[in-house]
């Protein structure tokens, strides 16, 4: 079964929606307990990486979402913010992340691009994973992107005035700075891959 977890500054339903589309059994993890029998966990983001950390912790969720990917190995998908909380810190209200990724997440530079940046981007997948993708145009909402410590875990990157990375990946954990569940075809293809690695649940 797919959990999707589901806090106040998510966007659990546009993805639940997504993974529904591609004819998967998912539901939405609000608690502990929820997590249980999941065969993937997507953790989507909207908002801040402060408000996310708030939210998972309120909820519970840090100590057995740590369980499951770090230690069964779970395979897990996070989503722009839920990419970015990965790391071990966020410039972002001087956010403390989960630290599973060594690295940081810094705010693009303001005198350079325009702040948020919207809209779609062109990814070049470039790193090593367990399925192919190809090079495609994703849609993009981030004020901030991260900057791994260990290149090994870069998967792709996109340019915006100069290269950032645009999705990680490291054995069962997969994140993308991009939105998915808002990237059509190419973001539904990537969606299916990433569901695929285990005996499919769909």
């Amino acid at each position: 079964m797919v959990k999707i977890i589901d806090y106040k500054a998510g966007n659990a339903p546009s993805v639940l929606h997504a993974v529904q589309h591609l004819g998967c059994a998912a539901e939405f993890a609000r608690t502990p307990e929820d997590l249980a029998g999941a065969s993937h966990i997507i953790l989507p983001g909207v908002g801040s990486a402060k408000a996310t950390m708030d939210s998972l912790r309120e909820m519970n969720l840090i100590s057995v979402l740590e369980e499951l990917v770090l230690q069964k190995n779970v395979f897990f998908l996070g989503v722009c913010v839920g990419m970015q909380i990965l790391f071990d810190h966020s410039e972002e209200e001087d956010t403390q992340g989960l630290g599973w990724l060594p690295g940081r997440v810094h705010k693009f530079d303001s005198s350079k691009v325009r702040v948020p940046q919207m809209g779609w981007n062109q990814v070049n997948f470039t790193g090593s994973a367990p399925f192919a993708t190809q090079n495609d145009y994703f849609y993009f909402v981030n004020s901030y992107h991260a900057v791994p410590e260990n290149a090994g875990d870069l998967w792709a990157t996109a340019e915006y005035n100069e290269p950032f990375t645009a999705a990680v990946h490291r054995e069962n954990i997969f994140a993308t700075q991009f939105h998915v569940e808002k990237s059509g075809e190419a973001g539904l293809a990537l969606l299916q891959r990433f569901l695929n690695l285990k005996e499919a649940p769909c």
